[in-house]
């Protein structure tokens, strides 16, 4: 396989199924000349089943700005550099965003191999509407700040996506429960492409009280897919339709307002006319 030389290949490797390791990915970890694996340890079971044996090193969270400029350099050099994280598509809840960024300001080449990620195969067997989605990592880990990330996310009517750590799962649905309500539909992937995978499907309501009964669905990788806010009539009488409304009767009649209204907030005229004749009435 021939490689272009100078470029950072971006490589998904799998989230649990060997399997599903790629033959050009393969090809590509084989060749290139370095690897930056999120965890050199984690990630030699998976080199060594495929027989790789190119040289690694180590780039996480915690030392990705320090380690980039020395990446940065050897591909400014020519030398062709993988890569990879713990498990799936880097950069998705993973390191990679700060030496990306760099390597595109640089004027290098990115290359991504594409592959498994945790997301998308959620999402493609969830049930839940997939024309729009709305990934959001990690929730914060307290209570406070992930009920207001969650009350910031009320009226999105895109599916919701998250990851969420096991010890947390329970905290997390009854968090949801409360801000979203019991009957907001949700689907729990657990342990996608692994030997116990699951995915309960069901209301709030439903799927907390099964993963509360039953401590094997409090174990391995989550993935919580939720279904987005009913989208708002835009005829319905809103605050901001009333109140544009309420100006523009101070200085024109029931149907000159009511037209102007309806041209400015798109609600229907005889619905801001009608409401307009009951509140004079009052």
């Amino acid at each position: 396989m021939i490689l272009e030389p100078g470029a950072l290949y971006v490589v998904a490797t799998p989230i649990g199924n060997l399997g599903d390791m790629s033959q050009r990915a393969i090809e590509v970890l084989q060749n290139v000349e370095l690897i930056a694996a999120e965890d050199t340890r984690h990630s030699k079971a998976l080199l060594n089943h495929f027989q790789i044996q190119t040289r690694c090193i180590a780039v996480h969270e915690h030392n990705e700005r320090k380690a980039s400029p020395a990446i940065l350099e050897k591909l400014q050099q020519g030398q062709n550099i993988a890569l990879i994280s713990d498990a799936g598509t880097p950069l998705l809840s993973d390191p990679g965003f700060f030496l990306v960024r760099e390597a595109i300001y640089k004027g290098i080449k990115i290359i991504p191999i594409p592959g498994p990620s945790a997301v998308i195969a959620a999402l493609s067997a969830a049930g839940l509407p997939t024309d729009r989605f709305h990934f959001e990592g990690f929730l914060p880990s307290k209570t406070h700040a992930r009920t207001q990330k969650l009350e910031s996310l009320i009226t999105e009517s895109a599916t919701l996506i998250f990851y969420e750590a096991p010890h947390r799962i329970i905290d997390t649905l009854v968090d949801m429960q409360s801000v979203f309500g019991g009957q907001r539909e949700i689907v729990l992937a657990r342990e996608i492409s692994k030997t116990f995978e699951t995915f309960l499907r069901g209301s709030i309501d439903t799927v907390l009280g099964a993963a509360s009964a039953d401590k094997n669905q409090q174990k391995g990788e989550m993935v919580i897919l939720l279904h987005g806010a009913e989208p708002k009539d835009k005829n319905e009488l809103n605050d901001e339709a009333i109140r544009v409304l309420g100006i523009l009767l101070k200085n024109h009649s029931v149907k000159e307002a009511s037209a102007l209204a309806s041209e400015i907030t798109g609600v229907k005229k005889n619905r801001l006319y009608d409401f307009a004749i009951k509140h004079r009435e009052k």
